[in-house]
Order: structure tokens, then C-alpha cells, then sequence
């Protein structure tokens, strides 16, 4: 079903499809760009019925929870994108704060994971594809436990239910939808970065504090000392270097990292 739900203004250019079930809102995302939409088009579900998260991973996706994935096409020039999860991870942190008890811990785990009391709340996922004719399909996909949350998990997860939210799926849309339209503003094709930068280092977890980061091919620890300009996370070394990394899994002291 199209519509414009709560809160939102037609005249911005965005648009919003409303699914009961779907595969995964990133692919409906992604079949619609192949077969020719302009983009700035939200795809929201009841429920996905093949949810992915990062790296492959499944995602836990019965109703009651936020599914909404984004359709952006050319968002801004390939060299700039790397910078584009930090508009995504301060939308979501956003409509998040906005829900929750002021005296509740919201957080921003690097690269793009929003924690509430040190757990995990949310699931990020970005995905693009090259279409005919050279335009390239951005799709941001965005996974809030609200009302539920997995059995079992990669890190300590949580929902908003058991932090005090009463929100319902389409009142947090409502606020993710606001969020990311001012912040992609921002952002301005990769113009407005360094604005961004500096808001996210201010609800970031674990700057300072000693991580493990898991590779593809290896682990490395040390201190996490912050971000760059580009959004790369800047670890120091026990060898007195700093490297900068462009993705991988941050695990903070204690916890599990299987």
C-alpha cells in the first residue's frame, strides 16, 4: 500500500510504500531500482520473512518490530559515500532517543549499531548496485527490535519494550523518517561531513576505552581512539601506530567475541 503515514510531507520528494510481508525490504528496494525508480523511496514491512543483517547474518524479523529500507539513487560521488553510515547510525540513534526515558543510555557502537544500556537495539545494512545505464542504487536498510528481540546473538541485544518505549512500528518510522531527511541535508552529498563527525563522536561508545576488532582475515586490538573525517574507525595499536579501518566488528572488554 502507498501512503504518506505519520508525520510525513509529501513535498520533500520522499515516497513511502507499506508492505505487510516481504522477503526483505533492501531487495524490494533493489528489485524496484532495477526495474526504474527515481529513488527517495521508503519501503516499510510488517514482517520479512528472509531479513539479513551485516556479513550474511540473519535478522530476527517478526511484527512488532521496525523494518524500512531506503532507496537513494547517485546519493553522492562513490569517494564520498564511505561517510554515509554516519547519517544512518545518528537517524536511527535519533528516533530512538526520542522514544526512551531521558535517564535511559543511548549509544553508537561503530560502525553503525545503536545501543541502549550497552545492548543492542538496532541492525544497519547498506547495500548498492550498479544499474543500466551507470546510475548507481544505494539502499539503506534499517532493523529496530521495538516489541522483540533474537534468542540468540552475535553481541548482548535488547528491544525497546524492555526499556521503557511504548512506540509502535509506525511511530518510530515517523521519527527515523524526520531524522534522516534533516541529516541527509546535512550531509549534502558528502559536503557536510565533518558536521556530522563531530555529532556522532558526541554519543559514541567506547572512545578511549581498550576494543577488539574482528577483520575478515585477522583480530587486532587496542584503543579506540575515535573516527576520522570519512567515518573510519582509528584504533591505537600496543606498537604506538594508529590504523584506520573501514569496517569490522567492535567488541568492547568483556564481551563475547565468537
Amino acid at each position: 500500500m502507498d501512503g504518506i503515514g505519520i508525520g510525513r510531507k509529501p513535498e520533500n520528494g520522499f515516497r513511502q510504500i507499506e508492505l505487510n510481508e516481504t522477503p526483505s525490504t533492501n531487495l524490494e528496494c533493489l528489485e524496484r531500482a532495477r526495474s526504474g525508480d527515481p529513488g527517495q523511496l521508503w519501503v516499510t514491512a510488517r514482517r520479512q520473512t528472509s531479513g539479513r543483517a551485516r556479513r550474511g547474518r540473519s535478522w530476527v524479523s517478526e511484527p512488532g518490530n521496525l523494518y524500512a529500507s531506503l532507496l537513494l539513487i547517485d546519493p553522492a560521488p562513490f569517494d564520498r559515500l564511505a561517510s554515509l553510515p554516519l547519517v544512518v547510525s545518528l537517524a536511527v540513534y535519533d528516533a530512538i532517543r526520542r522514544e526512551l526515558p531521558a535517564d535511559v543510555d543511548v549509544r553508537i557502537k561503530w560502525p553503525n549499531d545503536v545501543l541502549v544500556e550497552g545492548c543492542k537495539v538496532s541492525g544497519i545494512l547498506l547495500e548498492g548496485e550498479t544499474l543500466p545505464g551507470g546510475h548507481h542504487a544505494l539502499v539503506i536498510g534499517c532493523g529496530v527490535n521495538i516489541a522483540h528481540k533474537p534468542a540468540e546473538a552475535l553481541y548482548p541485544v535488547t528491544c525497546l519494550a524492555e526499556r521503557g518505549a511504548t512506540c509502535s512500528p509506525e511511530i518510530l518510522f515517523a521519527r527515523l523518517y524526520e531524522a534522516m531527511e534533516r541529516l541527509l541535508k546535512i550531509w549534502d552529498r558528502g559536503e557536510g561531513t565533518s558536521t556530522l563527525v563531530s555529532q556522532w563522536r558526541a554519543v559514541a561508545k567506547g572512545i578511549g576505552e581498550p576494543v577488539t576488532v574482528n577483520l575478515p582475515d585477522r583480530s587486532l586490538q587496542g584503543i579506540f581512539s575515535g573516527i576520522d573525517a570519512q567515518g573510519m574507525l582509528l584504533l591505537d595499536l600496543p606498537d604506538g601506530t594508529r590504523q584506520a579501518i573501514a569496517a569490522g566488528d567492535v567488541f568492547f572488554m568483556g564481551q563475547e567475541r565468537n
